[in-house]
């Protein structure tokens, strides 16, 4: 098991052999044969932030994810490009920036932007794998819907399985089933229209379920169950498979089996440290968890009560565990498939999450704990087994390092690092910095964009006047703001304007200015 300590973490961050050829014409034929494709398991979760064993929270039961880490390289300061569930995905899919997908939003189309762009999966189809999805791997509102997906990346039809036909919004236990129906039927009987109109009418949706009920009544599950069936079939097979699992939890709402909540006590659920704004902050900079105060039935005040946080942080903690278990069925399959020593298999979650720190929940920011996302690499030939990196990364390095790991000639297009010389030999130090970036609108409604870079101790963000729905270039700087991760973990203050901080604001912005081209 990885040991380390969160706190310990957060302080820190602050030659190939050739083949002789054999030259006689005649023996063309005795040439070793090619050696095997190399597959892929690729996983994705759905809001999953890296409180997890491996990443050093020891709270949190995820034994299976801990012993693939074990097998592999856990990034520990690795970030998404933008914290939120559609433009993250369309990132790490295509390997492009948000500011080259043209993806911001949940409505945007990857291929009505870039028509002709050659995603992960479909560049490891169009090289002779079969491509297979399950669950939720694109954001559906990013390509062509739950029906379609996106055609071009998979060998075959993409199916997106549900809970049980009984269930409703995902919800499965009978009482909070029938109460749901009755609003519902309510709502359509009335005339209402459209999914938050709904939400708002009904009063919201739980944002929990505890049921006592097995795993594959929730789609999850049902997801894992799949995963397992395609590794019994690719077993018997010899071509190469990329095989992506995406499961949908710990996304709102936090239903789980109830054996998953009793592995932890609600008492013992941990509020966050600091629930306020950072002092010397914008205001442009935060979000009032909208997410959850629209769909769910919660307070519309900004701090929700002690007694609700303990409960939904119980609920992603329980969440958590019933995905890593799901996590440990597929990789048990590869085991048994005869595939494994074969196999890179590749974990992230979209996403950090808010769980009350700032007093916000979900994600939707440029703060830490939205950009922050576990990754975790393995292969059975990498030398890097067990270990891992402070070094900062993020997701368009995914696509070029797995060209690199199965031997497949990389797109130009990609904006990432491969990191196989870091998964080779965890020393090494071959990037500088993680960029990510959040839409947002102005106190008089004008659109601007926050762009924020990380390197391994700070966090430097600018706040740009910029339409980004006209796809405008970037004008005037509007806000900064610098964080020290060394002396203030849960960022509870700005240090841009310290005087002692001078050194590092130039440092940051000439970093800034090294990666943010579309800035100057």
């Amino acid at each position: 098991m990885l040991q380390f300590k969160r706190r310990d973490f957060l302080r820190v961050l602050g030659a190939s052999a050739t083949a002789s050829l054999l030259h006689s014409p005649a023996a063309s034929w005795a040439r070793s044969p090619q050696p095997a494709k190399r597959n892929v398991l690729f996983f994705a979760v759905d809001d999953l932030k890296p409180i997890l064993g491996c990443y050093g929270d020891q709270r949190i039961k995820t034994p299976n994810i801990d012993r693939l880490a074990e097998r592999g390289m856990t990034f520990l300061n690795n970030h998404c490009q933008q914290a939120v569930c559609g433009p993250s995905r369309a990132s790490l899919l295509t390997g492009m920036r948000p500011d080259q997908t043209k993806v911001w939003d949940l409505k945007t189309l990857i291929r009505d932007i870039n028509p002709d762009v050659v995603t992960l999966p479909q560049h490891f189809k169009q090289n002779g794998y079969e491509s297979v999805g399950m669950g939720k791997i694109f954001d559906p509102r990013s390509v062509q819907g739950v029906a379609l997906d996106d055609p071009a990346s998979w060998s075959g039809p993409y199916p997106h399985p549900k809970s049980n036909p009984d269930s409703v919004h995902g919800f499965c236990e009978p009482s909070t089933v029938k109460r749901l129906r009755e609003k519902m039927q309510d709502a359509r009987e009335k005339g209402v229209k459209g999914y938050h109109k709904i939400m708002r009418h009904i009063g919201g949706i739980p944002t929990t379920e505890c049921y006592d009920t097995s795993d594959d009544a929730y789609a999850d599950g049902r997801i894992a169950n799949m995963a397992v069936d395609k590794l019994k079939q690719f077993a018997t097979s010899d071509k190469p498979f990329f095989l992506a699992v995406g499961f949908k939890k710990p996304h709102l709402p936090f239903v789980a089996p109830k054996k998953y909540w009793d592995l932890y006590k609600r008492q013992d659920m941990q509020l966050a440290d600091w629930q306020k704004m950072p002092l010397n902050a914008p205001e442009i900079g935060f979000q009032d968890s909208w997410e959850l105060k629209a769909v769910y039935d919660v307070p519309k005040t900004q701090l929700m009560p002690e007694d609700l946080q303990r409960e939904m942080i119980h609920g992603y903690h329980a969440c958590v565990s019933y995905i890593d278990a799901q996590v440990g069925k597929v990789l048990d399959a590869l085991d048994a498939s005869g595939k494994a020593d074969n196999t890179m298999i590749v974990l992230w979650g979209d996403h950090g999450w808010h769980l009350g720190d700032h007093g916000m929940w979900c994600k939707h920011t440029n703060f830490e704990q939205a950009t922050r996302s576990p990754m975790i690499i393995s292969a059975p030939w990498l030398k890097a087994k067990g270990q891992s990196t402070t070094m900062p990364t993020e997701f368009v390095d995914i696509y070029p390092t797995l060209c690199d790991l199965a031997g497949l000639e990389k797109p130009t297009h990609l904006a990432g690092t491969s990191l196989l010389p870091v998964l080779n030999d965890a020393s090494k130090h071959i990037k500088d910095a993680a960029v990510s970036q959040f839409p947002r609108h102005t106190e008089d409604r004008q659109p601007a964009m926050g762009y924020a870079i990380r390197n391994e101790r700070y966090r430097y963000i600018e706040w740009v006047q910029k339409d980004f729905r006209k796809r405008d270039a970037p004008g005037p700087v509007i806000a900064r703001e610098l964080y020290d991760y060394e002396v203030d973990p849960h960022e509870t203050r700005s240090f841009l304007d310290d005087p002692k901080y001078a050194d590092v604001l130039r440092q940051m912005q000439a970093l800034a200015r090294k990666h943010w081209p579309i800035t100057q």
